[in-house]
């Protein structure tokens, strides 16, 4: 895990705990539903709203180990980035595993709110909380939300001084929670990079806007082999072509970087750093109106994969 002095936000000081209902109004002016994908699923999920609220749990993924987490903590409230359930359904009864989580938090008196591609756009958001970690300077969105220069998709910005592959994606595995794939790298590791494109989660449907801001590198999560190999012989194209976006012509100012470059790390990571951010402007708006809470941010590693086996290298050539 990302080192963190403090990954449990400080308890507020004494004041009247808020009810359900209220908590998931100030997450709904912090991300407001209105602001999700069509095909998104987000808000409260479970839960009384007339219930007290005085523990608030945040974690990436709404899976057994985190619903452990907040029951033996005695959470009030969890609140996660993914939905439980993205797709209609005509039964929640505990003989599924997703019926049975739901059957857990509220006998355990915990319900469960959703921030997902609402929080992913947002000021302060998954994509702020991403490029913030790599100390990402003068950033805009990738992908501007209509009429906001400040809120939409992915960021890019500029690394204060201009560093290789290599070390960026060295600074990448250390900021990030520790996991089995840890971080895959596309490009020459000696190559200089300064501007930087970051997506929190899978973002291979992004590689145009990537291309159009001209950063160095692109990083993002769950990258596809065909959508990264094609993306990678273009970019070599270009580099000797001059046809890069924002490389200039044949004239002599054209880049010879293929880029952009890829960092590809686990979606889980990418998207844990926004729950510091979450606690910390929930606590901050339900002081507003002068209620509070205690956060804690989960440190559960909620990645599925649990092992990795290195290729054996090829054997030498046969001695002539």
């Amino acid at each position: 895990m990302a080192s963190d002095p403090n990954p449990h936000a400080a308890a507020p000081a004494p004041s009247a705990s808020p009810m359900l209902g209220g908590v998931a109004r100030s997450l709904d002016a912090l991300y407001p539903p209105s602001t999700a994908e069509d095909w998104d699923a987000v808000g409260l999920v479970a839960g009384d709203p007339d219930a007290p609220v005085r523990k608030v749990l945040l974690a990436v993924d709404p899976v057994e180990d985190v619903a452990d987490e907040a029951l033996e903590w005695g959470a009030d409230l969890l609140v996660t980035h993914h939905p439980l359930y993205l797709r209609p359904v005509h039964s929640v009864a505990a003989t599924t595993f997703k019926g049975a989580l739901v059957h857990r938090l509220i006998r355990g008196g915990c319900g469960l709110y959703v921030a997902h591609t609402n929080a992913d756009a947002a000021r302060r958001g998954v994509a702020d909380a991403l490029a913030d970690a790599l100390d990402l300077l003068h950033r805009t969105p990738l992908v501007p939300a209509p009429g906001s220069g400040l809120t939409g998709t992915g960021r890019v910005g500029r690394l204060a001084e201009p560093t290789t592959l290599r070390a960026f994606a060295e600074r990448v595995a250390s900021v990030l929670p520790a996991t089995v794939q840890g971080v895959r790298v596309a490009g020459e590791l000696d190559a200089r990079v300064e501007s930087v494109a970051v997506v929190g989660g899978s973002g291979d449907s992004l590689f145009d806007a990537v291309r159009a801001s001209g950063a160095d590198v692109y990083l993002t999560s769950d990258l596809r082999h065909h959508p990264v190999s094609e993306l990678r012989e273009r970019a070599r194209r270009e580099s000797r072509t001059g046809g890069a976006p924002g490389a200039g012509g044949p004239d002599g100012t054209d880049r010879e970087a293929a880029t952009p470059y890829l960092v590809d790390v686990p979606h889980f990571a990418s998207e844990w750093p926004w729950l510091r951010y979450a606690a910390q402007d929930l606590v901050r708006a339900l002081a507003e109106r002068g209620t509070s809470v205690e956060t804690r941010v989960s440190t559960t590693v909620t990645d599925p994969w649990t092992a990795r086996f290195a290729s054996a290298p090829p054997p030498p050539e046969p001695t002539r």
